[in-house]
């Protein structure tokens, strides 16, 4: 198994500064942005200590093809992805927004309903739903984009408008775009036997032209349920079948991790095997949602393999 990429330190032409997230690393050169989706790995807000091999090539390159997809619907950032962890497109200066949209009653939204809320975000939702029960329509819930050490905050399209996060006439974009790409993206699911239940989308501004930022439709920003045995196992009250990094999650859970508890609470040893299967149930992520067959890299360096190629791109 090729090494997994858990840091990077590059000092690109024109480098102006450089952002290292949860997942990814952000390199600004100005009216561009080269990003490195690395292999770490995080969940409940806590990078776990072993980086996944593959994991960052899984991501981007599912991202890269999604934004290929729809970009006859949207216009977004992707200039290029001159290596298979990497991706170099627009600068935009982001909206402060994540425009989160639902198809299905699931996740943070069926707890504020199950405990009696009718209205999110400014959304009623009629009475008498289930849970993973389809919504009439899908609805956009936004957040508001967290900074660093805060946490993301629904709000309603009225609060967008009333703290002049971005004006009417944006929003009114931003909403068409998100429902567009939403069902693009269910219909492309549906292609592969899958149900996309929820997503978030991020948008920016470039040259006065709105793009679509970020990463889109993947396992790690989506939530897919598959379409076969949706309707039994809903009868039957029973959790569907989730394609999506809730695996890693439950594996979390399973051993004695804490969703929020403190902050030195140890984390599970991550053995080998451990890390080998959570590599495989990506590249499997990556076949059943892309369709074909992951082509893994093979570097024992991808430090110096992303230096060389995206020098070479610049």
């Amino acid at each position: 198994m090729s090494t997994a990429l858990t840091q990077t330190d590059f000092h690109f032409p024109g480098q102006q500064s450089v952002y290292h997230g949860k997942v990814r690393d952000v390199y600004n050169l100005g009216s561009r942005l080269v990003i490195v989706a690395t292999d770490r790995i995080s969940a409940f807000d806590v990078i776990l200590p072993s980086g996944i091999p593959h994991k960052g090539q899984v991501l981007n390159q599912i991202a890269a093809h999604f934004l290929d997809a729809t970009s006859d619907i949207c216009p977004n950032w992707k200039q290029s992805t001159p290596d298979p962890m990497v991706t170099i497109g627009h600068n935009c200066q982001g909206y402060p927004l994540e425009m989160i949209v639902r198809g299905y009653l699931c996740g943070s939204a069926w707890r504020a309903y199950k405990q009696g809320v009718r209205q999110i975000c400014g959304v009623t939702l009629p009475e008498g739903l289930k849970e993973n029960q389809q919504l009439p329509h899908p609805i956009i819930t936004p957040t508001t984009k967290a900074e660093i050490g805060t946490h993301d905050e629904d709000i309603s399209p009225a609060e967008i408008i009333a703290r002049r996060l971005v004006t009417s006439d944006e929003y009114e974009r931003l909403e068409a775009y998100s429902l567009a790409l939403f069902k693009k993206g269910t219909e492309m699911a549906a292609k592969r036997g899958l149900i996309l239940v929820d997503t978030k989308y991020e948008f920016g501004k470039c040259d006065d032209r709105i793009l679509l930022m970020d990463e889109i439709h993947t396992p790690d920003s989506s939530r897919y349920f598959y379409a076969e045995g949706y309707e039994e196992r809903f009868a039957a009250g029973q959790p569907q079948r989730q394609l999506s990094k809730e695996f890693v999650r439950e594996w979390l859970l399973t051993n004695g991790f804490t969703p929020g508890g403190p902050a030195d609470q140890p984390i599970p040893e991550m053995t080998p095997q451990v890390v080998e299967n959570i590599s495989a149930r990506y590249i499997e992520l990556y076949e059943h949602l892309i369709g074909q067959p992951f082509q893994p890299t093979t570097s024992t360096d991808p430090h110096a393999r992303i230096e060389q190629n995206v020098l070479a791109a610049l």
